[in-house]
């Protein structure tokens, strides 16, 4: 059997990342950059106020000053500032020329005076023509934001190979981008397997169960950027299990292939691939829960026979699915990282195991419970996989284990 970085590598080794299409930037969500980008300008692209008050010479010190203008976000003020002059400010608003700090409102004591109002009321405060006094020290400086203090022009703001969340949309909106080269999205298609199965649900009838692992692992890989074209549950017979995947092949990047891959009398899914030109790469993993995983390829489509068991089935596609679908969208996959054990861990003898984790306010990560392969529940919240390695006895508390983020 292959170890779990075995098998990984030989799955990464068999990707051939998709190809890549510019879409608009309002569409991108979670699509993978295929190119980098660069500030086409300065972020922000003037020096600007961080706060509503009064633009001003610095040099002025508490002086009386004379509002002669005001500069709103949108619509800079015409007039510079001249001594002894303020031009009122908002927030984010163009600095006039001839101004080098800003007093916030709150730091002024404001005189009416100016034109009268239309309807014959006094101007209001802060209108051209009324003064303003500092309640204190003025620098050079104060509240202003500089251009390029963000971002230079031509400076790389974000990596090829980065996912596109809210953040990153708006730092390259910001940079200038109105569309972005991405990676084209994986089509997945599922087949799950098993004359048990009903759909979610369902009344159950003597010996069946509900299909979990469709729902589920088209979430995982929805989650993962991929395009879930088709979801098939196949009876165990031969007939219907080449049929459904068939059809899943000619219309996915990748197969995910839920039941059906050990070597049972109804267990029709390796030879069915067989018959269909998939080529097999490996079956077997030194893995707990998930020892039947399978991995094969057709061209550049690859194929996951991962176990019916539904922990084993997603625990399976996030050590060996996962990252293909990463490496397909050019994108790096999740850092492994590592945690001490909270408490001690039974081993096998023969095979690594997948001990489903959350992590203490400590750092240390516990087991969410009992993690027979059949304890769904022992997903639920699960943080992380750590990775024990197989051997004899326990490994003790205070060990430190290599961590699967989830």
């Amino acid at each position: 059997m292959l170890s779990i970085d075995e098998a990984r590598a030989r799955v990464l080794a068999a990707v051939v990342p998709l190809g890549s299409e510019e879409v608009a930037i309002g569409t991108a969500r979670g699509r993978v950059l295929a190119e980098d980008v660069a500030a086409a300008h300065d972020v922000p692209p003037f020096a600007n106020s961080a706060m509503d008050g009064f633009a001003v010479r610095a040099a002025d010190g508490l002086a009386e000053r004379t509002i002669v203008g005001e500069s709103r976000a949108g619509a800079p003020a015409r007039e510079a500032v001249g001594p002894g002059e303020a031009v009122r400010i908002s927030t984010g608003a163009v600095l006039p020329a001839g101004a080098d700090a800003v007093i916030p409102l709150e730091r002024v004591e404001e005189r009416a005076g100016g034109d009268v109002a239309a309807d014959g009321d006094a101007p209001h405060v802060g209108a051209a023509g009324g003064r303003i006094v500092p309640t204190g020290a003025v620098r050079a400086g104060d509240h202003l934001r500089g251009a390029g203090d963000d971002l230079r022009a031509g400076e790389v703001v974000l990596r090829a190979g980065t996912r596109l969340g809210a953040a990153a949309l708006g730092v390259a909106i910001g940079a200038g981008r109105g569309t972005v080269r991405v990676a084209l999205v994986p089509r997945v298609a599922i087949v799950v397997t098993g004359d048990e199965l009903v759909p979610p649900g369902a009344p159950l009838g003597p010996g069946q169960i509900h299909d979990a692992n469709s729902i589920a692992l088209a979430a995982l890989a929805a989650g993962d950027g991929a395009d879930v074209v088709a979801v098939t549950h196949a009876r165990d017979e031969a007939e219907a299990t080449e049929a459904a995947l068939a059809a899943a092949l000619d219309d996915a990047d990748v197969v995910l292939v839920s039941g059906g891959v050990s070597v049972g009398p109804h267990d029709h899914v390796r030879p069915a691939l067989e018959d269909l030109g998939v080529v097999e790469d490996f079956w077997r993993v030194a893995l707990r829960p998930g020892k039947p995983t399978w991995f094969g390829t057709r061209g550049p489509t690859l194929v996951f026979g991962l176990p019916g068991n539904p922990v084993s089935s997603l625990v399976t596609y996030v050590l060996f699915a996962r990252p293909a679908l990463a490496a397909l969208q050019g994108a790096p996959a999740a850092q492994r990282a590592s945690a001490i054990l909270g408490e001690a861990v039974p081993r096998q003898e023969h095979r690594d195991e997948a001990v489903r984790v959350r992590f203490a306010e400590d750092g240390r990560v516990h087991a969410t419970g009992p993690q027979a392969s059949h304890v769904a529940s022992s997903m639920l919240g699960a943080q992380a996989l750590a990775i024990v390695p197989r051997g004899t006895g326990e490994l003790a508390a205070g060990t430190r284990v290599a961590i699967e983020p989830l």
